[in-house]
């Protein structure tokens, strides 16, 4: 069930939402709490479209992993999945990462710094050392009680900015 419900959010974001997407342009004002360290040089950013989908445990909603498309002028480029991950659609290079940092957001699923532990591959992603999620919408757990086992996709926006070494 959640490989399809995963494969479905996926599938229509690269048909529908992902084709009006594109790269962020502007530099967004980063909350002090997730700047990346220095040492560090912006890479790319590209925006993110897709769902957070949570399952219900014990009555309460919990995360169980995000599914996005991410694009450059419109055009796929990437893949957000469980991890999380990031993999290029163009080159087929992987980041992993784990939070370092969060930012809350009213309405939206925190803003984040996350470190990289995991690359693979020599294209863009290979050498990743942060990813920080930027400018989010959308994507917050529905409120109250829930169906022990129901699933639901929650849709969010978000800039990803890579960042590699000096």
């Amino acid at each position: 069930m959640k490989r399809i419900l995963v494969a479905l959010a996926v599938g229509s974001l690269a048909l529908g939402g992902a084709a009006t997407a594109s790269a962020a342009t502007a530099t967004p004002k980063v909350p002090v709490a997730i700047q990346v360290p220095d040492g560090n040089r912006p890479l790319a950013t590209y925006s993110g479209d897709g769902v957070q989908i949570y399952g219900c445990t014990n009555g309460a909603w919990a995360l169980i992993q995000p599914a996005a498309v991410l694009s450059k002028h419109g055009q796929p480029v990437a893949i957000h999945s469980k991890g999380p991950v990031w993999t290029s659609t163009v080159d087929g290079s992987t980041v992993g990462a784990a939070a370092a940092a969060t930012s809350p957001r009213d309405g939206a699923i925190p803003e984040l710094l996350l470190k990289a532990n995991l690359n693979s591959g020599t294209g863009v992603f290979g050498k990743v050392t942060y990813v920080q999620r930027l400018n989010t919408r959308g994507g917050v757990a529905p409120a109250g009680a829930c169906a022990e086992g129901a699933q639901t996709a929650v849709h969010y926006t978000a800039d990803y900015a890579f960042w590699v070494a000096q």
